[in-house]
């Protein structure tokens, strides 16, 4: 089974300086735990929830020197080098060009033709063939959903679709914001893209985690020093979100019901 085109993981870029800091937000915020993942002459911290990864974490590296901590979204692909051809040649800007990653795989970083960042992986082959553990939308702390915001939904999914093989869903009425545009990967609903709010700079992706709770995600995200951008609010099939920045500045999300369930 290929898994080309599906979200495979989710990385932290922070303030210089700021990765330890980072990790004790995000450990209580979300229940991740982190570890030094031992690459030579490069700090690169693993997040893991119930023994399986599922982000990375680094300070944000020189040469993206005075952009905002955020956080990258990579998906994966069957060939780093065929992917890379295939977005440029419709419309997407290379960032940072194919290279290794011992033992992980080969990947590349890009902006789509809207201008959000975004990752892609060639990952080492896995026992068993599996994609990975970062994207599953089971499970609290791991990746649940993926949203785009962007100037052009549907240059965003015409771009997607053709290099990604996405499917567009469902499309539902934003009043004055516009259309919130589903999107599917092998006849799974994996995100959505939506237009610009006015208080963003640019297109850009954000990541929702899963949490077994909404409220009390809430509660923790403040309480490590965070700060609740967005909801709680009710989405379509029962589940609540929240939007939220870390006390460095990267946004993100959180996914799941309004109180915790045994």
């Amino acid at each position: 089974m290929t898994h080309h085109g599906s979200p495979c993981w989710y990385e932290l870029s922070t303030a210089p300086g700021k990765l330890a800091e980072a990790g004790h937000f995000y450990a209580k915020a979300l229940g991740w735990t982190f570890a030094d993942a031992g690459m030579e002459g490069f700090t690169y911290h693993l997040a893991s929830i119930g023994g399986e990864m599922v982000a990375g974490a680094m300070d944000m590296p020189p040469d993206a020197a005075g952009m905002a901590p955020m956080w990258m979204i990579y998906f994966a692909v069957d060939d780093a080098d065929r992917a890379v051809a295939e977005m440029v040649a419709a419309g997407a800007t290379l960032h940072r060009p194919v290279a290794p990653i011992p033992g992980t795989g080969r990947f590349a970083i890009l902006a789509d033709p809207t201008g959000a960042g975004f990752g892609i992986l060639e990952p080492a082959p896995m026992p068993g063939g599996g994609g990975g553990t970062a994207f599953d939308q089971s499970k609290a702390g791991h990746g649940n959903w993926n949203e785009l915001s962007t100037g052009d939904q549907k240059a965003a999914m015409a771009f997607y679709g053709k290099v990604l093989g996405w499917k567009p869903g469902q499309s539902m009425d934003m009043g004055a914001m516009g259309s919130y545009d589903l999107f599917r990967w092998q006849d799974r609903y994996i995100g959505g893209m939506m237009g610009l709010a006015p208080d963003m700079p640019g297109a850009a992706w954000l990541p929702y985690f899963g949490a077994n709770g909404i409220a009390p995600a809430m509660e923790r995200i403040r309480a490590a020093g965070g700060t609740i951008l967005h909801g709680p609010q009710e989405v379509p099939g029962g589940a609540f979100i929240a939007q939220a920045r870390d006390p460095q500045g990267a946004r993100f999300a959180v996914v799941g019901p309004m109180e915790h369930t045994p």
